[in-house]
């Protein structure tokens, strides 16, 4: 078998996607995620410009050389363009190999560990109340754990929630520049323990529950912040802080035992190997996506193992569902699986593009037979809907100052 073609797919059913078809000379084809949020065309050109060339006429089922011929032979390493065309290819050879195999992906990995992938669910409100009141209809849905995020009183919109309830590609539509959000990490710390309060008065300690502070404290006020949620019994805190610096979250452990969980902008192993090692963090978050495929995820998860961490992958909806699905056959296999994020199979618009065999009940998600990874593409509908330029958000304190958003 041979690769004959490499096709680079950029559309926008609802949100951006970059989609890689790689078609070889049996007429099988395999198909991988490379969105990098915000930055799409540049991963799109990396892939068509320098990637692709290479790939033509070898054979797809040498997925290890393959991938270190990209990672190692490039000697510019690392970060999100890179991993991304990379993790596109690998997830597309993995597709390949399973439906040339007649089998799921999660065969070839080595079987199943668990017979469905529990899911957590998110609840952004307004309001605490209505975060709570939204968390309620996902408990109804039969989800076990819940995100909540809540509005900041005296600040317009916050990560998860925005003021005037848009998205943040509703908020470009005009002038595609990265919209403005204000924050205050005092305003926060002051309304942050009522939430989990009336959460666990409401809800019981039956439902876990988990919250993302997207990377905007120090690691003192994370310590501060663990303390005050701890006897609240949270499944873990999300990027308390930007980790560049690593013992960063050695000063957290110190100072308080909420789990904590953090990965989902990370490329490599060696973004996280000092946490992972010295057991600072109990979830990995790394996506398939932006840490370059199947191929290091079951390394890192293997890794993760030998120190307790469990993984939890990233599951914002900037990343396809060709990701998602390669997300559900390594849950399905990896043996330290925590959870998955998740919010929603698509929209109405992205379920026109991309076909899955996934099935969703009761906060679960069970994971078809289909041979290779179990997602179609259809280039017709994709063609529909064209790229559109947009950003994620910027945030800054209330005296202008640039923050973490």
């Amino acid at each position: 078998m041979k690769i004959t073609d490499v096709r680079v797919i950029v559309s926008s059913p609802g949100r951006n996607f970059v989609t890689l078809k790689i078609l070889t000379d049996e007429g099988i084809y395999g198909l991988g995620d490379a969105t990098v949020n915000g930055r799409e065309m540049a991963v799109a050109a990396y892939l068509e410009e320098h990637v692709a060339p290479c790939l033509i006429g070898r054979d797809p089922h040498q997925i290890e050389d393959i991938w270190q011929y990209l990672y190692k032979g490039v000697y510019w390493r690392k970060g999100p363009i890179t991993m991304a065309s990379i993790g596109a290819v690998d997830m597309a050879l993995w597709d390949i190999k399973g439906k040339a195999a007649g089998l799921p992906v999660y065969q070839l990995l080595g079987g199943k560990s668990r017979e469905a992938v529990t899911l957590y669910g998110h609840a952004n409100g307004s309001t605490i109340e209505d975060t709570l009141d939204k968390m309620g209809d996902l408990v109804k849905q039969g989800f076990k754990v819940v995100r909540l995020q809540s509005a900041i009183p005296g600040l317009d919109g916050t990560y998860g929630v925005l003021g005037d309830k848009k998205d943040y590609f509703a908020l470009q539509s005009d002038r595609p520049l990265p919209p403005e959000l204000p924050w205050s990490t005092v305003k926060y710390m002051n309304m942050i323990e009522e939430l989990f309060a009336k959460a666990r008065e409401r809800f019981g300690n039956e439902i876990g529950l988990c919250h993302d502070v997207h990377s905007r404290l120090t690691p003192i006020e994370a310590g501060r912040l663990g303390k005050m949620l701890e006897k609240y019994n949270l499944l873990f805190i999300e990027d308390a802080v930007a980790a560049e610096n690593q013992e960063s979250y050695k000063i957290i452990r110190q100072h308080t035992t909420a789990p904590m969980a953090i990965g989902e902008i990370y490329n490599t192993v060696w973004d996280c190997k000092d946490m992972i090692e010295n057991q600072w963090i109990d979830y990995i978050r790394m996506a398939a996506t932006h840490a370059g495929g199947i191929t290091p995820m079951r390394r890192i998860a293997d890794f993760s193992a030998m120190y307790h961490v469990r993984t939890a992958p990233h599951g914002a909806p900037d990343l396809s569902p060709i990701c998602y699905a390669a997300h559900m056959h390594l849950n399905l296999w990896a043996p330290n699986f925590g959870i998955q994020e998740f919010v929603g199979f698509g929209t109405e618009k992205s379920n026109e593009v991309f076909k899955y065999d996934l099935q969703l009940r009761d906060g679960m998600v069970y994971v078809g037979d289909a041979p290779g990874l179990g997602v179609d593409f259809d280039e017709d509908a994709a063609a529909r809907y064209p790229y559109k330029r947009s950003y994620l958000p910027v945030s800054r304190l209330e005296d202008g100052t640039l923050w973490s958003w």
